[in-house]
């Protein structure tokens, strides 16, 4: 772990796990340590994990950048494996980690050999732009929805999920004030309409998996099909009894899905299945 001067007085801090040359970036506002991240490191990845500006143990912020939110964290993940001097590296990310990658897909696709977006949406912009952190910041919802299913026939996913919840009780704590006035918004909120999302979602050429569970309340099956529509390059996985924190559900089974598209991949000059051999 460490810290990164990407500007004067703002520095990043990130995880490292892993070794070599086979990178993953992943940027979020926190990581649970035992997710996606670390089990590819595991699995023989170099991975990086790099916590949001504005958000600790990252430096505060005070400016709001608006609309471009996520075209700031998204250059950020850019400073970032420029300084560690990596030229190409694969994204990972879940949900507003995701929401990055789809910033960084649209202005640094050249910089990307593959995008792992789980739970990745993204959200139709006809639903409004403020995120969720920030409308249970504001009390405009008491709760969100609930993230996953109900599981009756696998005790040991009903005690992984009861050792994360346990883990979030236990390291929660009342964030900085600059950290609550955070909202970042919405993914390509900048776009504004969902017919131009869908435009610049179909010029991104960078392979991508989409991972997502039939029962995310916010990451929803008609927004994960639209976007599979839209990308030329992608491979749409979906698993039913799933909801939106697959990512630390059922790690195992979603790692082998990422390990084996990364490969794919790498192995197929780019093309997102195996070579076709006739």
């Amino acid at each position: 772990m460490g810290y990164i001067n990407i500007e004067e007085n703002l520095k990043l801090f990130y995880e490292e796990y892993g070794q070599g040359d086979n990178y993953i970036l992943s940027a979020q506002v926190g990581f649970y340590p035992k997710g996606m991240q670390q089990k590819m490191a595991e699995m023989g990845y170099h991975v990086f994990c790099i916590t949001l500006r504005g958000f600790a143990p990252s430096s505060y912020v005070e400016e709001d950048y608006g609309e471009d939110w996520y075209n700031v964290f998204a250059d950020d993940v850019v400073r970032v494996a420029d300084a560690l001097g990596i030229k190409k590296f694969i994204y990972m990310g879940a949900s507003h980690g995701a929401g990055v990658g789809w910033h960084l897909m649209l202005r640094h696709q050249d910089r990307v050999e593959s995008f792992i977006a789980v739970v990745a949406g993204p959200h139709s912009l006809k639903e409004g732009t403020m995120s969720y952190r920030q409308m249970l910041e504001q009390g405009i919802i008491k709760c969100p929805p609930p993230f996953d299913p109900e599981i009756d026939n696998d005790p040991a996913r009903v005690l992984r999920r009861k050792i994360r919840a346990d883990h979030i009780r236990d390291n929660s704590k009342t964030p900085d004030p600059r950290e609550q006035a955070i909202d970042y918004g919405r993914p390509l909120m900048g776009l504004k309409t969902e017919e131009r999302l869908c435009e610049e979602l179909k010029k991104i050429q960078v392979p991508t998996l989409l991972i997502g569970g039939t029962e995310d309340p916010i990451s929803k099956m008609e927004l994960m099909m639209r976007t599979a529509e839209c990308l030329p390059h992608c491979k749409l996985v979906v698993y039913s009894n799933c909801g939106h924190n697959i990512d630390t559900d059922i790690i195992e089974e979603v790692t082998d899905e990422a390990d084996r598209f990364i490969k794919t991949v790498k192995d197929n000059e780019g093309r997102w299945y195996k070579r076709v051999i006739e």
